[in-house]
């Protein structure tokens, strides 16, 4: 252990943080146990997605934002097709709009599973990977592969392939899946349902560190459904919006040192985005079998404050969207056609759906013959950035007196609970400690 003294002033270096979509670092600067300055910066370069799309039409634009991410894809495509889709006109059947619900259910199970198994549970047992973890815990990380496989099945499916998916379509999809093709994913999908309550209940047995703070959720809510991809952009402090009108709430902003803009509310508050924000503000939404295993949990009030707990909040998205996708599966009818007709106006295209990290934006300006002109797109990392660093200043001076490895895993943890991307399943924080003159 160290002295508070023995550091009254010093530098913490975090020099390579690989995270979602890209790579990072992180200093932090603490002068008597206080951080004076926090800064998580964002080096890797720019991806130009938002030029890319310019020039091309709707349906282009939705297969190329399907790469953006390889965890998910869809989330980025459903941004994209309904925000056309409402600029258009648009209006899809019933059948369509099940399976659009389905393919999400598919990316959260895949999503959260390998988040809760492979990237987050580690931390909480001590281990340096899940490779390490599944020595000694080879049937808690099996049964979280097979979750994952499953969420995986059900894109390649519905999507034509379980990473970037091709078929989602203005007006619907390329190819609807026949009665028959559900039916092979039934059986799978009860064990699934089984598997995320026995997740659920293995998370709420772990300790996370006791660190609490208020902060702001921001989510999609819909009067009658758990978010996905409809409903309106809402805050715990009061910020009530539609889906597409992001920007009336929110602003982005470059930040010096980094190539990720940041997100603020339009009053400069930063906000989190999240499993975390949806369970807390749409807790009385999630189906009733996750409904239930929440309030056993006992959990929803340390979601709400402790970004640790975020675990807990994949835990019961997997049980809810598991549970979803058998009831769609249930009640799935094959539609008439598997895309309708449409026609290109001019507008403005914009739409939020719920990726797994959160609430996800896009904005497109469109000419009459429906070619792109400009886009912005605000993925849920930008959005949660802010709110990241205010975390860590909060964090860091509770270990002020923690050896330089058990502060090192802390901020680790830390960062990780909001859903670090696959890159980030082994060690990725190197810690220097340097002495302030």
């Amino acid at each position: 252990m160290h002295s508070s003294d023995e550091y009254a002033e010093r530098d913490i270096d975090i020099s390579m943080l690989t995270r979602v979509e890209g790579e990072g670092s992180l200093r932090l600067r603490m002068r008597d146990g206080v951080v004076e300055s926090a800064r998580l910066s964002i080096f890797e370069a720019p991806r130009y997605f938002e030029k890319l799309v310019e020039g091309r039409k709707p349906d282009e634009v939705i297969d190329i934002v399907a790469r953006i991410c390889g965890i998910c894809p869809v989330a980025y495509q459903m941004s994209a097709v309904h925000a056309f889709e409402d600029c258009f006109g648009v209006e899809v059947e019933d059948g369509v709009r099940a399976l659009r619900r389905l393919m999400y259910c598919g990316e959260w199970i895949e999503s959260h599973a390998l988040h809760v198994y492979l990237l987050h549970a580690p931390d909480f047992l001590g281990y340096a990977s899940a490779v390490e973890m599944a020595e000694d815990h080879a049937d808690i990380v099996g049964r979280g592969l097979q979750l994952k496989r499953l969420g995986n099945d059900i894109l390649a499916l519905l999507g034509g392939r379980a990473i970037h998916p091709v078929s989602v379509r203005v007006g619907g999809f390329s190819r609807v899946p026949r009665r028959g093709e559900l039916d092979a994913l039934r059986h799978m999908l009860d064990h699934a349902v089984e598997w995320s309550a026995e997740t659920l209940d293995w998370v709420s047995t772990l300790d996370a560190p006791a660190f609490e703070r208020d902060v702001e959720l921001v989510s999609l809510v819909h009067p009658h459904e758990y978010p996905m991809n409809h409903g309106r952009i809402v805050s715990t402090r009061g910020i009530d919006v539609a889906t597409g009108a992001w920007r009336d709430a929110f602003e982005e902003s470059q930040v010096p040192d980094t190539n990720a803009l940041h997100a603020r509310t339009r009053s400069g508050t930063t906000y989190l985005v999240g499993p975390a924000a949806r369970v807390t503000q749409c807790a009385d939404r999630l189906h009733p079998r996750a409904g239930a295993a929440l309030r056993q949990s006992g959990l929803g009030g340390a979601i709400a404050a402790n970004p640790y707990w975020s675990i807990a909040a994949r835990a019961v998205e997997l049980l809810h969207a598991s549970s979803e996708a058998v009831d769609i599966l249930d009640a799935y009818t094959r539609p008439d056609v598997a895309s309708v007709a449409w026609e290109p106006r001019a507008g403005v295209a914009a739409w939020s759906t719920e990726a797994p990290r959160g609430l996800l934006f896009h904005r497109y300006e469109v000419d009459a013959s429906g070619f792109v002109r400009a886009a912005q797109i605000v993925p849920p990392t930008s959005q949660n950035q802010g709110r990241i660093e205010d975390d860590l200043v909060a964090f860091t001076p509770t270990m002020r007196d923690a050896s330089d490895a058990e502060l090192t895993h802390g901020l680790e943890q830390l960062v990780r609970s909001y859903d670090p991307c696959i890159s980030c399943a082994t060690h990725f924080l190197d810690v220097e400690i340097e002495e302030v003159p």
